[in-house]
Order: structure tokens, then C-alpha cells, then sequence
């Protein structure tokens, strides 16, 4: 199975793992940031944008490819959907990920009496039984939360809404909510030794800093940089900051 990855700029290599329902475009102009010290890979996860879905989203075997994609070590970003992949990765191939950057994610996404750091399992079942009828709706919908309460969140939903579709129609999405349905990755928090970087908004609904602040006391190695007026997206609602953060911890990894 083939990873659709664009790759730009020279220097050591930074892999990039988008969120739920967009593609690896959506860290464009954080790579174009990077590209003149670093080599920056933008994947497109399965079922996203050019990537070809799987029948089953499972989170170990989409670390497996991404491992088998990149026969390099690595330092590793992911942001959602993609940080939990990146948790799974970095567990599974220490030897590979010389640091991780976890942005707006979590080990688990659905709330429960041992996770309060999450939303209910209602809200994300409601946007999966929404796609079929409403496909287009459904993902600007999901956009506009991600951004809701960060400043200049009109123009950041705009601007990621105008290149939703710019790598194809997404194919394998439900498999995938369906995966953070049922992930609970807190177990692996204590096989992953290599630098961490957390970058989480305090305003985010869908991975609240509870999340971040419990990853911080969980890994060995983590700091945690809190956007006190961003919401899911730090990386686009605070870009300049967000890229100097990411710099400073690529740079002490590298």
C-alpha cells in the first residue's frame, strides 16, 4: 500500500501527520518554514487526500507503513488523528524517532469515568453519521469546531476549506473515526523515551489541555507549550509562534 508523501527543502528529515478528514497540505506553510534547514514530508494518512484507504483503520499497522515508507530515522510531527499515530509509531520503533511533536492530540478521543480530557462518544458518532448524507457539510462543519474561539477563526476556517479537496476526494474517512472511537493509547506513554514536544490550545474542545497536561506527566521526556487563545489548531491560528516553538525543539533533537 503506497503513502502519497510531497517532500520539499534539504537537511534532516521531519515527517508531518495531518488530522481527521484533510491531507498533508494543511501544513504547508509550516514546511515552507522549515524547508530551508530541514527536509519536510507531508504524508497523506490513508484514506486522506491522495493516500489510498484501508477496509481498517488500525492504528499499529498504519505505523507499520509509515515505517516501512521511511527506512530513515526520523523526527516526527503529528497533529489529532496524526498524533495518535505518531504515539503508536514512536513506541513501536524507538530506534526510528529521534523526537516527536504532538500537537492538539491525545491517546484517547472519547470521554469516559478514567478520561475526562475528551468529548462524548456521541459527538464523534454524529459526524460519522452525517458523512454519507452530507459529505462536503460534514467536513466543513468538523473545520469550523477545530478553529472555534481562536482568533481570526473565519479566515482560518476559509483558508483550510480552499484547499479541503486540492489532493482528491478523501475516501477512507469513517474507518478512521472509527479508530478514534476505540484507540486508547495511554498504555504506550511509557515506551516512548525520546524528546517531546506538546503544543496544545487551552480554548480546544476536541482535545482539551487536560490531555496535553497528562501526556506531560506521563512521558519521560516532555514539554508542554499551552496556547492560551488557540483552539485544534495551534499551527495555523498562531503560525509564527507555533514555528519558532517547533524550531527551537527540532534544532536541540536534530
Amino acid at each position: 500500500m503506497t503513502l502519497f508523501v510531497e517532500s520539499r527543502g534539504r537537511g534532516p528529515d521531519v515527517v508531518m501527520l495531518h488530522g481527521w478528514g484533510l491531507h498533508g497540505g494543511v501544513f504547508d506553510r509550516v514546511a515552507d518554514a522549515l524547508a530551508t534547514h530541514y527536509c519536510v514530508h507531508l504524508v497523506d494518512l490513508p484514506g486522506h487526500g491522495g493516500s489510498a484507504p484501508l477496509a481498517r483503520f488500525d492504528a499499529d499497522a498504519v505505523a507499520e507503513q509509515l515505517d516501512a515508507h521511511f527506512p530513515f530515522p526520523v523526527q516526527l510531527l503529528g497533529w489529532s488523528l496524526g498524533g495518535l499515530i505518531a504515539q503508536h509509531w514512536a513506541a513501536r520503533h524507538p530506534d526510528k524517532i529521534k523526537s516527536l511533536a504532538l500537537v492538539s492530540t491525545s491517546p484517547r478521543f472519547v470521554r469516559d469515568d478514567s478520561w475526562p480530557h475528551a468529548q462524548q462518544r456521541a459527538a464523534i458518532e454524529a459526524v460519522g453519521a452525517s458523512l454519507e448524507g452530507a459529505f462536503e457539510q460534514t467536513l466543513e462543519r468538523f473545520l469550523a469546531l477545530q478553529m472555534m474561539g481562536a482568533p481570526a477563526a473565519r479566515d482560518t476556517v476559509k483558508a483550510v476549506r480552499e484547499q479541503l479537496f486540492s489532493h482528491g476526494r478523501p475516501q477512507g474517512l469513517l474507518p478512521a473515526l472509527e479508530l478514534l472511537l476505540e484507540a486508547d493509547a495511554r498504555a504506550l506513554a511509557g515506551q516512548i523515551h525520546c524528546p517531546v514536544a506538546l503544543f496544545f490550545g487551552v480554548r480546544d474542545a476536541i482535545t482539551p489541555i487536560g490531555a496535553g497536561r497528562w501526556l506531560q506527566s506521563a512521558l519521560a521526556d516532555a514539554t508542554l507549550h499551552e496556547f492560551t487563545q488557540a483552539s485544534h489548531a495551534p499551527f495555523l491560528s498562531h503560525q509564527d509562534e507555533f514555528v519558532a516553538k517547533l524550531a527551537q525543539h527540532l534544532e536541540a533533537s536534530a
